[in-house]
């Protein structure tokens, strides 16, 4: 069985600027930034605002922003932002970038400024508080590569065919030993919804429940490699398809994205009991 999203062609979609020309303005413009309703997904996974089975957030780190001073001095700053599970729309990333090139040649007093212009624009976005936090100080930093922990699935060598969404795979994936353990895959692949360009992924993925087939599991996320949906998406279907065909009884699912345009995706979605993530930047990032 293979999967197109059915609301590719919703009418919410229609005026983002992702996959058109665009101008790229380098005078603020809080217009620019764009939400995409996190209904689409959602209504054909049949769920709904108040039935969610996770928690989480979309976890956003900023490698390209810069601004004036009062002076007219350009400065330079990376940051974090963290979008929550329940907010009414995600951020589109392309607007998003295009938004954060909007402050090049703008004016502001301080980073603090900075600061809360970004949290009031992304949370005005997302309709729901979002939270953001910027560094200047580019020599005094804590972000260090790190990897996933558990067991790679990617070295089990087995034969693949199909490129295309098969949740199926999924059927049978529950042994009946009893475990609390971590898988994570750096094969990973969909694509954009709109142009279709490829999103490269690692994702780890920690449970307890009955232990889960590898071979299965692997094969379902490779399955992804053709299909076309949003990052924050993407995790949410691989959740919500592992909950339905496992027996498991806490889960975490957590993508961290290769970076385009200056800014990385890392959407998790988890039970109330697995909702803590480290941000820690894998290689390809």
């Amino acid at each position: 069985m293979t999967h197109k999203p059915l609301y590719k062609q919703a009418s919410a979609l229609q005026n983002l600027s992702l996959g058109k020309t665009s101008e790229y303005k380098s005078i603020y413009d809080a217009n620019l930034l764009q939400g995409v309703p996190r209904s689409l997904n959602r209504d054909e996974l049949s769920l709904t605002a108040d039935n969610l089975p996770f928690v989480g957030f979309d976890l956003w780190n900023i490698y390209e922003l810069s601004w004036l001073n009062l002076k007219g001095k350009p400065l330079v700053a990376t940051g974090v932002v963290k979008v929550p599970f329940d907010s009414d729309n995600l951020i589109e990333s392309k607007s998003f970038k295009l938004y954060l090139n909007s402050f090049n040649q703008t004016k502001f007093a301080s980073i603090d400024e900075i600061q809360a212009v970004l949290t009031r624009d992304l949370s005005l976005c997302a309709n729901k508080a979002v939270n953001a936090e910027l560094n200047s100080n580019l020599d005094c930093f804590t972000d260090k590569l790190g990897t996933f922990h558990g067991y790679c699935v990617d070295s089990l060598d087995i034969e693949i065919d199909n490129y295309q969404l098969t949740p199926n795979y999924l059927i049978d994936i529950s042994a009946d030993e009893t475990v609390t353990e971590t898988l994570y895959s750096h094969l990973l692949k969909s694509n954009c919804l709109i142009t279709s360009q490829p999103d490269w992924g690692s994702i780890e993925i920690s449970y307890t429940g009955k232990k889960l087939d590898r071979e299965k599991l692997l094969r379902y996320l490779i399955s992804f490699r053709q299909h076309n949906e949003f990052h924050e998406q993407c995790v949410e279907r691989i959740y919500c398809d592992i909950m339905k065909f496992a027996q498991i009884d806490s889960l975490s699912v957590y993508a961290r994205y290769t970076r385009r345009g200056g800014l990385d995706i890392n959407p998790l979605r988890a039970t109330q009991d697995c909702a803590v993530v480290d941000n820690i930047r894998l290689l390809r990032q």
